[in-house]
């Protein structure tokens, strides 16, 4: 078979090691040629292709990023994206695609699957919120990274009496901040899932530093927003292509609990660093096992699927049925983070 192969939206730790994965497997074991698409669904739009053997993905693995480019194009939001994406399969004589993306990316797949190119999908995204699988590839790295840096904020913070706050990435959901918060020690973890109110935040701080503490850090999704009928008022920033500016609610936070409490209150925004540097273990043999999962399915003609980790298996799920969803923090794990204030 010719396989297709291509990374989509953002990058993340750990795609390397799924495109290794693919290679080594498909040619290896089965004898297929492996192609990639440079620069995700623009690239197969494009024809912008280059061959995938042994030694282009020797190496690789514990190298953050991806090897094919990426980018963030949907090509069935542009004009005649689609017939494209037909005209590039029928000419590269691909015989299956495999997608590797977050939840804009497979929706795409989920779009060019519907007319009728085999694919077979795999999910990353540090944001963790692809809808039927319990991890994403570059999940794991992200909250390592954080993790690392809420540590290293403690010291800081108990050194100078501050309030610090943390923001990490998480746009519709917060699971970065309450995996990063818990693991950390953070006092308060404000996520998409749960609207804020800045005048319990601010009561609870006072309490904190009148009664035991100097210090508090905070740590805040991008998405976090202010419950309606509150006191604080805010409104999203957004970028020219519908992105969150990032610092935009940590900064407003800021300015917020200084006026109301007069303690100094610093911010910290992780931003891409979340996204680069070398994957852990857990997202290299994670990305390993999609990989190795989504070209076995390949070859038997298992398409129009995504692969997913359940219950410490790896499975296959429809397309159709995880296409526009997001995975949400559960509330059990907010009241977690939210019990250990």
């Amino acid at each position: 078979m010719r396989v297709g192969l291509l990374t989509g939206g953002g990058d993340v730790p750990g795609l390397n090691a799924a495109i290794r994965a693919v290679v080594k497997r498909g040619v290896g074991q089965h004898g297929h040629h492996i192609i990639g698409f440079r620069n995700g669904w623009k690239g197969v739009v494009d024809g912008d292709i280059v061959p995938l053997t042994r030694s282009h993905i020797r190496n690789v693995l514990p190298i953050g990023g991806t090897l094919l480019g990426t980018a963030r194009f949907h090509p069935h939001s542009a004009e005649d994206g689609m017939d494209a994406v037909l005209a590039t399969v029928e000419n590269e004589h691909v015989d299956a695609l495999i997608c590797i993306g977050g939840d804009g990316t497979l929706h795409a797949a989920s779009k060019i699957a519907e007319a009728g190119v085999p694919i077979v999908a795999i999910p990353k995204t540090i944001d963790n919120d692809v809808w039927g699988t319990d991890a994403s590839i570059g999940f794991d790295t992200a909250v390592t990274i954080a993790t690392d840096a809420v540590d290293r904020i403690h010291t800081t913070a108990e050194s100078h009496n501050r309030v610090m706050l943390v923001e990490v990435m998480g746009r519709h959901a917060g699971w970065i901040a309450a995996a990063s918060g818990i693991a950390g020690g953070a006092e308060i973890v404000l996520a998409p899932e749960q609207p804020f109110d800045i005048d319990k935040i601010v009561r609870f701080l006072k309490h904190r530093h009148r009664a035991h503490a100097s210090f508090s850090i905070i740590v805040v999704a991008e998405g976090a927003m202010p419950a309606e009928g509150t006191s604080m008022q805010y409104e999203m920033q957004l970028g020219q292509f519908g992105q969150i500016v990032a610092g935009g609610i940590s900064e407003r936070l800021k300015q917020e609990i200084e006026q109301r409490t007069g303690f100094d209150t610093r911010v910290t925004v992780l931003g891409h660093i979340q996204r680069g540097g070398t994957p852990t273990p857990t997202d290299r043999i994670l990305a390993s096992r999609f990989g190795v999962a989504a070209i076995d399915a390949v070859t038997r003609g298992e398409t129009g699927v995504m692969t997913a980790l359940r219950a410490g298996e790896v499975d296959l799920v429809p397309l159709a049925d995880i296409a526009g969803k997001v995975k949400h923090v559960p509330q059990a794990l907010l009241d977690v983070a939210a019990a250990l204030a």
